[in-house]
């Protein structure tokens, strides 16, 4: 098949958990790569390697453990700036996932400073948002007095934007979207809202938690002034994410918490802070973590994001296809896989989705069954949850099939016509 990854049977030894037989005999089928990805054994060396070799906290200890810890740290932001192509490595912020990022700049935006949102501002997102970009900017209209709007979504799953200049007016500070949706798995125009955003002086801030894992990230061009990815989703470790922001930006944000390594000096009366990233990294960060994030970008660099994006619309073309073939079931979103992402929510009629993947799950396929943390988007489509088959990098031809042969089998199971 065009654009698949080459050697993929080789790529797919790489991940160990992959060659796992489940109960009843049935070999693994992951495909709930959006809810988080599988782990390449690099990462997971990397990660055990710094804790038998090099375990030691970081810009602390004034010996020669808390050097390489301190290295191998700062290391990882090296490379996560080169990965997604920022400026500056001053700029990678990290944090412990996309939602604290997300939370950190909608919390800052509304304190004291240079960019603080507040009454009669306005604040717009998008009805496909993951609740991760609803509720921090709820939560932030709420405090200041200021207005939540968002675009809305077409009837094939893509975001409106013919009604862009009335959306964005001299009154918006903030615009904030997902490059790529996690339910609908639609590729949204960020560089072109931002070209609107920034007409009026408003802050984008992106959600790239869906993009960074299968689109070249070039933060610069994506018109973005902040931007969120989460490490888990990048055959990287859990609790590791990364906030990027232009410096200009991040340098007129306060602190969003506050303790050791964020300050430069402390006084009973007051404090002063550090300068770009450590202002953000209050505290003991998840150093082990971030190693491992540096060995998963390295990992997906040496395959070539153009190579993984390719494999991905492939793959996903494929599963198109494949669904189109099962009776009663619709497909949520766009049906054309060049502008969509890997996650592919959809409805078996007659069958609730926890059915459908409980029924999947006992032949060895895992998806998730859900609303998939958005709600808003779900309820625009008049359903209440939906099932969603997300695939990767690892993601064969063959797994594809079992999906549908899976499908065919619920179908037969629930005694559907």
């Amino acid at each position: 098949m065009d654009g698949l990854l080459p050697d993929l049977e080789l790529i797919r030894k790489d991940f160990p958990i992959l060659q796992r037989t489940l109960a009843g005999g049935h070999p693994l089928v992951y495909l709930d790569s959006a809810n988080t990805s599988q782990k390449p054994q690099v990462v997971i060396d990397t990660m055990v390697d710094h804790l038998e070799r090099h375990n030691a906290n970081v810009a602390r200890a004034m010996h020669q453990l808390g050097a390489e810890s301190s290295e191998a740290f700062e290391a990882a932001r090296d490379k996560v700036a080169s990965f997604i192509k920022a400026p500056s490595r001053d700029e990678v912020v990290f944090t412990k996932n996309a939602s604290e990022a997300l939370n950190l700049v909608a919390n800052t935006l509304a304190w004291k400073g240079p960019l603080q949102v507040g009454e009669g501002d306005e604040v717009v997102i998008t009805e496909m948002e993951h609740h991760s970009n609803i509720v921090p900017w709820q939560l932030l209209t709420e405090r200041t007095g200021a207005t939540l709007r968002w675009f809305g979504l077409t009837d094939d799953g893509h975001l409106d934007t013919s009604n862009i200049d009335d959306m964005i007016t001299e009154r918006t500070k903030v615009v904030s979207l997902t490059w790529v949706s996690n339910m609908l798995g639609t590729v949204n125009p960020v560089a072109e809202i931002a070209r609107r955003a920034h007409e009026v002086g408003a802050i984008v801030v992106v959600d790239a938690s869906q993009a960074a894992p299968q689109l070249p990230v070039d933060v610069v061009a994506s018109g973005a002034d902040l931007l969120a990815f989460t490490g888990h989703k990048v055959v990287g470790p859990t609790g590791i994410g990364v906030l990027w922001g232009k410096r200009e930006v991040l340098d007129q944000l306060p602190p969003f918490l506050g303790g050791g390594e964020m300050i430069e000096t402390v006084t009973m009366a007051r404090s002063t802070y550090a300068g770009i990233p450590h202002k953000f990294e209050a505290g003991t960060p998840p150093i082990v973590e971030a190693v491992g994030l540096g060995a998963a970008v390295d990992y997906l660099s040496h395959l070539g994001m153009e190579n993984v994006h390719a494999h991905e619309q492939a793959i996903t073309a494929y599963a198109l296809e494949g669904l189109a073939t099962v009776p009663g079931l619709t497909v949520l979103g766009p049906l054309d896989a060049t502008q969509r992402g890997g996650a592919v929510a959809f409805e078996l009629e007659g069958v609730h989705p926890h059915d459908v993947a409980q029924v999947l799950d006992s032949r060895g396929i895992a998806v998730r069954a859900g609303h998939h943390c958005a709600k808003p988007a779900h309820a625009r489509f008049g359903v209440q949850s939906s099932t969603r088959a997300s695939s990767y990098l690892y993601t064969t031809p063959a797994e594809i099939d079992a999906l549908v042969e899976g499908l065919e089998y619920a179908r037969s199971y629930f005694k559907l016509a």
